[in-house]
C-alpha cells in the first residue's frame, strides 16, 4: 500500500536515539531560519519595498542581506535571533501543543471521579484509617514448626 513507506520511515525515526531525533527535527528548522528565511525576506522586501540599501549604497544581491544578517546575529541583536530561531521555535510550539492535546485526551479518558479520595472527616471525629487495624499475622504453632523442620531435613 502507499502507507507502508511512511510506516517504515516512522519506525526508523522512532528507533533512533533521542538526541539524533531532535537533531533531525530541529537541525533543518535552524538551517531554514539561518538561510532560507532571510532570503525570503530579501525576495519579498525587494519586490514590495524596492532594492535593499544600506546607507546610500544599493545592494541588489541577496547575499548582501545575508551578510548583514549574520553580522546582526554576531552582534546579538534580538530581532535577528528571532528570525533565525523562528522556525525552530514554531516547531517546538507545535510539538508542545500536540503533547498537551495528547495529555488532555489521556486525562479525559482515564479521569474517573469514583477513584477520587474520600472527603475529609468532620472535625472532632476520628478518621476511618485510625479505626481499621492491620491484618493479623498467624503465629507459627509448635506443630507447624516441627513440620517445617522435618521438611528441611
Amino acid at each position: 500500500m502507499w502507507m507502508e513507506p511512511l510506516v517504515r520511515a516512522r519506525r526508523s525515526f522512532n528507533a533512533q536515539p533521542r538526541v539524533r531525533r531532535e537533531l533531525i527535527v530541529f537541525g533543518p528548522a535552524l538551517i531554514f531560519g539561518l538561510v532560507i528565511v532571510p532570503l525570503l525576506i530579501w525576495s519579498v522586501g525587494t519586490r514590495v519595498l524596492g532594492p535593499y540599501t544600506r546607507g546610500t549604497d544599493v545592494h541588489d544581491r541577496p547575499l548582501a542581506l545575508l551578510g548583514d544578517f549574520f553580522v546582526g546575529l554576531a552582534h546579538g541583536s534580538t530581532v535577528f535571533w528571532l528570525v533565525a530561531l523562528g522556525p525552530a521555535l514554531f516547531v517546538a510550539l507545535i510539538r508542545l501543543l500536540a503533547l498537551l492535546i495528547r495529555w488532555g485526551d489521556r486525562w479525559a479518558a482515564g479521569h474517573d471521579d469514583s477513584a477520587a479520595p474520600p472527603p475529609p472527616a468532620p472535625p472532632g471525629t476520628r478518621p476511618a484509617s485510625s479505626v481499621t487495624r492491620p491484618p493479623q499475622i498467624a503465629q507459627p504453632t509448635p506443630e507447624s514448626r516441627r513440620r517445617n523442620l522435618d521438611a528441611r531435613l
